[in-house]
């Protein structure tokens, strides 16, 4: 257990992370494209992940990606350092992706197989595993749309409440009330699946 005003390796590694990410802004901001590559590689596979919830069509995942990293080339400098690089790009993809999805005529259905990685688990372990994740996905998919990308972001991308309300404009309440809220639907959906009381 860590004591009262020790870092653990976790933060330490997260502060590190984050200031590797202000450096490559900096650097961006001054047009440099080997930063802008590094930052667009590491944030690919987190933003296809969370935009893969959010719209659930591998088409308007790419879209939306690249869409959010012209944004980050473009607007680099106006980042102020107010919140995590992180919450600011998650931002501006949270943005687009609500605006893609408004635009978009064609029902949006589960295509995104090419973004999902390969498990080493044993056949039995992972059929048990594929079943309960697509258990998790459908309880995840009958949520309103504002309570599954607030699960979304807490649960797949280890964001707090206060990231959270910051991604989506809105107060941290606002939040919380949207978390309870989905907790309580999924376990209402879920229960009947998995054997148990409501």
């Amino acid at each position: 257990m860590l004591k009262p005003g020790r870092a653990s390796p976790a933060t330490g590694r997260q502060a590190g992370a984050e200031a590797v990410e202000v450096r490559l802004i900096g650097l961006i901001a001054k047009g440099d494209l080997q930063a802008f590559e590094t930052l667009y590689r590491g944030y690919f596979p987190r933003l296809t992940r969370f935009l893969d919830r959010m719209t659930r069509s591998a088409h308007l995942i790419e879209e939306v990606v690249n869409d959010t990293m012209l944004v980050v080339w473009q607007k680099a400098q106006t980042f102020d350092h107010t919140s995590k690089v992180s919450t600011w790009v998650f931002a501006i993809a949270y943005r687009k992706a609500l605006k893609a999805i408004g635009a978009f005529d064609d029902p949006v259905d589960a295509d995104c197989d090419d973004y999902t990685g390969q498990s080493e688990n044993e056949p039995e372990q992972e059929f048990g595993r594929q079943q309960m994740q697509g258990l998790m996905m459908q309880a995840l998919d009958a949520l309103p749309a504002e309570q599954r990308h607030v699960v979304n972001l807490a649960y797949y991308h280890g964001m707090d409440y206060g990231e959270i309300a910051e991604i989506m404009e809105c107060p941290v309440n606002t939040v919380k009330t949207r978390m309870f809220h989905a907790r309580r639907r999924m376990k209402t959906i879920l229960s009947p699946q998995l054997g148990e009381r409501p």
